[in-house]
């Protein structure tokens, strides 16, 4: 059986930002991944390096997965190379056709998704940032 494991951070600041860690999105908080937490990128990239390779798949919001998928597909090194290849599973019920590699939308209820999931594999099932996924209603369907 799989065992989900939250990625932390789960890119979130102290006073509850969650978007925008890069700033690309242009929202007034944006940019603080890098001005607060992002400041030794090598050490950053060897945790979730090492993060990427125990895991089986990843679990994402429609969200987070657009947002890595953005910023991963383009980029080839032993990180991205990683994320490009292994398996992703996006709970969402607006995403009709992933357009990352590896990608299967899971539509319905987020627990009864999650739960086939974790029977269907065998290791870590990792969940980067998603914060909304991470605090889905266990009853209702996910956007």
């Amino acid at each position: 059986m799989g065992k989900i494991v939250l990625s932390g951070p789960q890119n979130v600041s102290l006073d509850g930002v969650v978007q925008d860690p890069d700033g690309v999105e242009g929202f007034e908080r944006g940019g603080w991944f890098a001005q607060f937490g992002g400041k030794n990128l090598e050490e950053w990239n060897k945790v979730a390096l090492q993060e990427a390779l125990r895991a089986e798949a990843w679990l994402l919001g429609r969200r987070s997965y657009e947002f890595f998928g953005a910023r991963w597909r383009p980029r080839t090194g032993e990180l991205a190379d990683r994320l490009n290849s292994m398996p992703k599973y996006v709970v969402s019920s607006t995403l009709k056709e992933p357009d990352w590699s590896n990608s299967t939308v899971l539509s319905g209820v987020v627990v009864t998704q999650v739960s086939k999931l974790k029977q269907e594999l065998d290791t870590e099932i990792v969940v980067p940032a998603s914060y909304r996924l991470a605090h889905a209603d266990r009853t209702r369907p996910h956007r």
